[in-house]
């Protein structure tokens, strides 16, 4: 039986030394957890952009204060810094470099490492992924003695542990039902924005995000534990993609967005059970406030939120708004999904080797955290 210091940390033991390994969006939030979490310790700063290097991983994480740890992009003797016994936070991009990303991450592992990370979409559900993906990631975790989990940045823990939560205050359960309804006008990935989820471009371009089969590659796992947290099984798991065009020109802090062009995307990954699509994961995503109008909005009116509706008896609907870096939701959504993995951290430090999901890893409640000043 675990005792409550496998599940948080232990006081009296010394901090688990940690290394961020990029320094974008995610890698920014995740910096600011591991200096706020009392039983991590962080020991290097990974950036892959030569500019970052030399620059404080406090100053870059908005923090207002420095922490006394350059960023660098010298990957052996970051790792090395972990002394073959701490954890990776892995927050660069595997978006478009995912064979870079295992590579990265297989090293990780392998040096002895506890791996966190959202990069390797297929690992959100290790125990469905494809073997070719799944058995050298879990040989080089044997092989180092570590640990990995997979969670997302949409976020994970929105469309795994919070849906199964959720459903244990419902009777009865008609369909679980889990939502991301972002704008995208002040999101900082413009290269992302426009080219991964099509914004701005032609109708006829095709999204990557939404290419067939790519929804299902990213959010399908997601589905297929929280049907295996209800004890159901699929059928199968289907998609349904909608596009809209924009009906005027609209500017953001990404450039302009012009009329006619991919203005708003939304899309469904589907559980289907008995014929039905009871398990669903849903996207609704614009490039600004008042785009497709009908398309489900934030209740209050803000530039995003995650939910989770349990259709059943009783009816339940959960609607969770975070803001970060100034009041922005993006950042805020980022913020989440990095506490997410870097409070697993003391927890996969004590867990047997291996490759672990959403379902898994036990949340972690802010022990230790409470007495800390909020940012301003």
């Amino acid at each position: 039986m675990q005792n409550e210091n496998t599940f948080y940390f232990d006081p009296h033991a010394a901090p688990v030394p940690v290394a961020v390994w990029g320094t974008g969006n995610m890698g920014r939030a995740a910096i600011r957890a591991v200096d706020a979490h009392p039983g991590l310790t962080l020991v290097a700063v990974l950036t892959s952009t030569a500019e970052k290097a030399g620059r404080d991983a406090g100053e870059v994480a908005g923090l207002g204060r420095d922490l006394g740890m350059p960023l660098s992009t010298d990957v052996a003797a970051g790792l090395a810094a972990l002394g073959g016994a701490g954890a990776v936070a892995y927050t660069a991009s595997g978006d478009v470099r995912p064979d870079a990303a295992l590579a990265d991450v297989r090293r990780a592992l392998a040096a002895g490492a506890v791996v966190v990370t959202p990069a390797v979409y297929a690992l959100y559900d290790p125990r469905n992924a494809p073997e070719e993906l799944r058995e050298p990631l879990l040989a080089a975790a044997r092989a180092g003695g570590a640990a990995l989990f997979v969670s997302g940045v949409d976020p994970g823990w929105g469309n795994d542990v919070l849906p199964v939560l959720v459903s244990g205050l419902a009777g009865e359960v008609e369909q679980v039902r889990c939502q991301e309804i972002f704008d995208y006008s002040t999101y900082d990935a413009e290269g992302a924005v426009r080219l991964l989820v099509g914004m701005g471009e032609p109708m006829a371009y095709q999204p990557p995000m939404v290419a067939p089969g790519v929804p299902t590659m990213v959010w399908g796992g997601q589905v297929r534990m929280i049907a295996r947290a209800l004890g159901v099984e699929l059928d199968e798991v289907r998609e349904a993609v909608e596009r809209r065009p924009l009906e005027a020109d609209v500017t953001t802090a990404l450039g302009l967005f012009e009329a006619g062009r991919q203005g708003a995307l939304r899309f469904e990954v589907q559980g289907i059970v008995d014929g039905e699509p009871r398990i669903v994961v849903e996207h609704v995503t614009r490039i600004a406030p008042g785009v497709a109008p009908d398309w489900p909005v934030p209740p209050d009116g803000g530039d995003g939120a995650h939910k989770v509706l349990i259709e059943g008896r009783p009816r339940i609907e959960v609607s969770l708004e975070a803001t970060d870096e100034g009041g922005n939701r993006a950042a805020g959504g980022n913020a989440t999904a990095a506490n997410r993995l870097v409070n697993a951290i003391p927890w996969l430090r004590a867990a047997e080797p291996g490759l672990y999901d959403g379902l898994d890893v036990p949340l972690s409640p802010a022990r230790g955290r409470l007495t800390r000043k909020a940012p301003a």
